[in-house]
């Protein structure tokens, strides 16, 4: 017989709370919710209990984000599809990120940049999310490249509602960041660790933004790849700053 440790069991439970809540509150469809157990067992087992608390957070805030207003998005044709239930593309694109730092974390036993990049490549998302959910009913959208008015929902298009629910995203991680890091086993001093968590997460929402002005409405890329390479690149800005700061 198997004999589980406390923590694994804890991964487990969280797991199955995981798929249960997406299940009933209508987050994902089938293929969401497979995915979201495959993204929810590694980067728990590999990683830790709490880093799937990191992103139920996520998927919690930006689920309600996402249905917020439906009605108005779904009006401008700016809503998600499937009345905001997401498949397997949203949790890959956005839980790719965090499984690569579980298995980065699993396979080299180096705990001194992990549950950083963890945190923040999960703000990115959290960011990213809060801002094209809520931004997008905003009228005064401007191109983040040359600052010209253009269409709410537009890929590349900052708003003054948009960048305060970017900020707003990546300071609520930031928060539950803390919250967390203790059980985590991180001794990242908390300002630093709830200050790059946060400051990360909105830079990573710009980055994303940049990319779906230059490479998605371009046709290079599809929204997923930019969600994609935006949390990559929240993980990335986190292991920079273990290396300056820590």
């Amino acid at each position: 017989m198997i004999e589980l440790t406390e923590d694994q069991s804890i991964s487990l439970l969280l797991v199955l709370g995981l798929l249960l809540v997406t299940k009933v509150r209508d987050m994902l469809d089938t293929s969401g919710i497979v995915m979201a157990m495959i993204v929810g067992l590694v980067v728990s087992l590999m990683g830790h209990w709490t880093w799937l608390v990191i992103l139920i957070t996520f998927l919690i805030i930006g689920s309600t984000a996402t249905k917020w207003r439906f009605e108005e998005k779904l009006a401008l044709s700016i809503a998600e599809e499937n009345e905001g239930t997401r498949g397997w593309r949203n949790v890959l694109a956005n839980g790719a990120a965090p499984m690569v730092v579980a298995i980065a974390h699993w396979s080299t036993g180096d705990s001194s940049w992990d549950y950083l990049a963890l945190c923040s490549c999960v703000s990115v998302a959290c960011s990213d999310t809060l801002a094209s959910e809520i931004g997008s009913l905003d009228m005064r959208t401007r191109s983040i490249i040359n600052l010209q008015a253009v269409p709410p929902g537009t890929n590349g298009g900052m708003s003054p509602t948009g960048t305060v629910a970017a900020l707003g995203g990546a300071v609520i991680i930031g928060i539950f960041s803390v919250a967390v890091a203790s059980a985590a086993g991180d001794e990242t001093p908390t300002f630093l660790l709830f200050s790059v968590v946060s400051a990360i997460g909105w830079i990573g929402c710009q980055i994303d933004s940049l990319l779906g002005a230059l490479l998605e409405n371009r046709g290079y890329l599809g929204k997923h790849s930019v969600n994609l390479l935006a949390t990559m690149s929240g993980a990335a800005l986190a292991v920079l700053a273990s290396i300056q700061f820590l």
